[in-house]
């Protein structure tokens, strides 16, 4: 048995497929984590998700843009122009699809593995337990019959820095933020909401979220997407496993038992939509 956990999909089928291929993936017998974006894009948004579930219990955790499509499912988010969602949304499965993705977690902690998986990263301020207990509130609300009022409370970039204090939507909101967005933030742990370059290109004073010297989360491995100018590549104790499909990179794979990157090339047709990931 081998875990393997497999970076952005963003609907590209094609490549997922590929890769299962490449990895000699055997269906209930090797275990697939994904970090999130599962959605929106790509070409095969819809018969991605109907894909995932014909797996053997796969381990997924939301990302950004699988947030996107539940706001824009409720109301609460406008379908941008290069969005692929309209296949989901009028599905005649849309409500088993959006149920199913809205169940998912945020946050995953394989105790055995010493391993956390999340889409974007971590705040310096939270340690292990913190992080799954705040992961678990959201979870609950976007799992409960108010969730469209959740989704219209999880947009805006402040609060920028963690309170124990913070109530309501801005909690929600930081939790999301810190979950499924980050990417860079100041020595404080203060987030940015707008660099997303590569490393060198952000604005003074910014760092990697998971470069904070106070981090208190950094002594547990952690493997993320989100940042495909970083690349499928490893910073200490974080892997990082956005290697840019969409754009025309690649989709990775990181056998968890020894470290190894195992990756499919992608198609350059959808490079256009990266604008403004």
């Amino acid at each position: 048995m081998a875990d393997y956990v497999i970076g952005d999909l963003q609907g590209c089928l094609g490549a997922l497929k590929a890769l299962l291929k490449h990895i000699a993936y055997i269906d209930g017998h090797d275990r697939l984590w994904f970090t999130g974006d599962l959605v929106n894009r790509g070409p095969d948004s819809l018969e991605t998700l109907r894909f995932l579930q014909t797996l053997t219990a796969p381990i997924t955790v939301l990302g950004n843009h699988d947030l996107h499509l539940l706001g824009v499912a409720c109301g609460h988010r406008r379908v941008a122009p290069d969005d692929t969602l309209e296949a989901i949304l009028s599905a005649p499965d849309r409500d088993q699809l959006l149920g199913w993705l809205r169940k998912q977690p945020l946050l995953y902690y394989d105790v055995a593995k010493r391993v956390i998986m999340v889409h974007a990263g971590l705040p310096a301020q939270w340690d292990i337990p913190q992080a799954l207990a705040l992961a678990a509130e959201l979870e609950a609300a976007l799992r409960g019959p108010q969730f469209c009022l959740t989704m219209a409370q999880l947009y805006g970039p402040k609060p920028d820095l963690w309170s124990n204090d913070l109530k309501g939507g801005e909690r929600l909101r930081f939790i999301a933020n810190a979950l499924t967005r980050i990417r860079y933030c100041d020595q404080d742990g203060r987030l940015d909401m707008r660099d997303k370059g590569p490393l060198g290109t952000q604005g003074a004073g910014l760092i990697p979220w998971f470069q904070v010297a106070t981090r208190r989360n950094r002594d547990t491995r952690i493997v993320f997407g989100h940042w495909s100018s970083l690349g499928a590549q490893c910073f200490e104790n974080v892997v990082c496993l956005d290697s840019g499909c969409l754009w025309g990179g690649a989709l990775t794979a990181l056998r968890l038992d020894d470290l190894a990157f195992l990756s499919v090339p992608c198609d350059k047709a959808h490079n256009a939509l990266a604008e403004g990931m």
